[in-house]
């Protein structure tokens, strides 16, 4: 019978039935026919079990961070960041795309979305990239790739989720993607350069002198400074051990809304009233979704469904860096079809209790699971974050593609090879701030 259940899963996904239903649906079939028996389980059983997992002050975080992205996305904050950026990058060859990326990097930081942030720092740096002779089709690929380090970058709602669903700590997952991250953002940069350097279209800004350097590090500076105190002050606070990761977010939305208003300007009362609806509904989703999940996940361990899968694949090796590589194979497939939460939702309690018995960390499985929620992002059909980068940025599919596709290549495989091969780049962190065993 979990194979029917999984069999009607996939095809309420396929054919476009909301995510949370879709789960019900799979739910409500093991629940009449499941069991040794094909007898079903007790309803009032699951029920209030779903509920109990979802009795959890750290899911509180999501709707905070959330909100806190929607206030930074529209109240001007960003723009600040990039002009700062700028004064150290901008006059090298291919540097507005580095640019770019560091600012996509500091913005996903704190709003930890990949399409708020694509939204946001794609609206302001597109119009700077056609002014410079960039491809638009490169353009649109580079803040695609660029913005998925909001996944990568700490704090985020994906990871958050991991965390409730493994019952591991969350600072211990945010912690484990920052090295992926910041090898991401290394191959973004040197890759950009490199498809760029013999590029005649693509202007270059005089070169300054040191003291004209200066002189704009200090003037921009000083406008960037409260919106680069957000993610120290955020950042700082959580892996200072000084407040937890739900605290942090309600800061970071106290910390916004001021800044936003008074200080950029972007913002005004009726725009915030906006932001907050806009910011319930999908934190509503979201806790429909989870407490579907919640009983799913119940349901798929009484139905042994992660002994299954290892059997499966344990038929076709037994080597566990084959299997690493099927897992990953895996949440990519599933990367390709659905949004990056639901792949979370979905596969960590299939596939964790196997991770487990192969002796890998969860804190490292944390970056695997990141890297690759990352890059399904990207990877078609669904590729929601390259279509968007494509409106955003006037681009046809067409132009996008192949620098997509090449990014891809040469920036994300590698790193998910590397995460999930190398584990002390993921567990570097973990083991040096929180005393975590390699």
């Amino acid at each position: 019978m979990i194979y029917v259940a999984l069999v009607i899963l996939m095809a309420c996904l396929v054919i476009g039935v909301p995510v949370p239903v879709s789960f019900m649906a799979s739910c409500a079939w093991l629940i009449f026919f499941g069991g040794v028996d094909q007898v079903g389980y007790q309803a009032t059983q699951l029920l209030p079990y779903g509920f109990t997992q979802m009795n959890s002050v750290s899911l509180i975080a999501i709707a905070m961070f959330i909100l806190s992205g929607g206030i930074m996305e529209r109240g001007r904050i960003a723009e600040k960041m990039i002009d700062m950026v700028d004064v150290f990058v901008g006059h090298i060859k291919g540097g507005l795309g580095v640019v770019g990326i560091i600012s996509c990097a500091i913005f996903g930081s704190i709003c930890g979305a990949a399409c708020a942030t694509l939204s946001c720092i794609g609206a302001i740096m597109f119009p700077r990239f056609k002014a410079g002779g960039y491809p638009m089709g490169h353009a649109c690929a580079l803040m695609a790739n660029a913005s998925l380090l909001g996944l990568l970058i700490p704090p985020n709602a994906t990871l958050i989720i991991f965390a409730w669903i493994s019952g591991i700590s969350v600072l211990a997952c945010f912690l484990a993607t920052i090295g992926p991250g910041i090898v991401t953002i290394i191959l973004l940069s040197v890759v950009n350069l490199w498809m760029l350097r013999n590029n005649k279209d693509v202007l270059v800004k005089q070169k300054r002198s040191p003291k004209e350097r200066y002189e704009m590090f200090m003037k921009r500076g000083r406008l960037a400074i409260p919106a680069l105190f957000m993610p120290f002050m955020v950042l700082g606070g959580i892996y200072g051990g000084v407040m937890t990761t739900t605290e942090a977010s309600a800061l970071a939305v106290v910390y916004c809304i001021p800044i936003g208003l008074y200080v950029y300007k972007g913002l005004n009362w009726k725009t915030l009233f906006n932001i907050v609806v806009e910011g319930s509904i999908t934190t509503g989703v979201i806790m429909v979704m989870l407490y579907s999940v919640s009983m799913l996940s119940r349901l798929y361990i009484l139905e042994d469904l992660p002994g299954k899968v290892l059997d499966l694949f344990y038929s076709i090796s037994t080597n566990p860096y084959i299997i690493m590589f099927m897992i990953n194979l895996f949440l990519v497939l599933m990367g390709m079809l659905m949004d990056d939460i639901s792949v979370v939702v979905l596969t960590t309690p299939i596939l964790l209790p196997i991770i487990v018995k192969l002796g890998v960390d969860p804190v490292h499985y944390a970056a695997i699971v990141g890297v690759n929620t990352a890059l399904g992002c990207i990877t078609p059909p669904c590729a929601p974050v390259l279509y968007l980068s494509g409106r955003v940025g006037g681009a046809s599919i067409n132009e996008i593609m192949k620098p997509a596709l090449t990014f891809m290549a040469l920036c994300w495989i590698p790193v998910l090879a590397v995460t999930a091969y190398v584990p002390k780049v993921s567990l570097f962190l973990p083991h040096v701030i929180l005393g975590l065993p390699w």
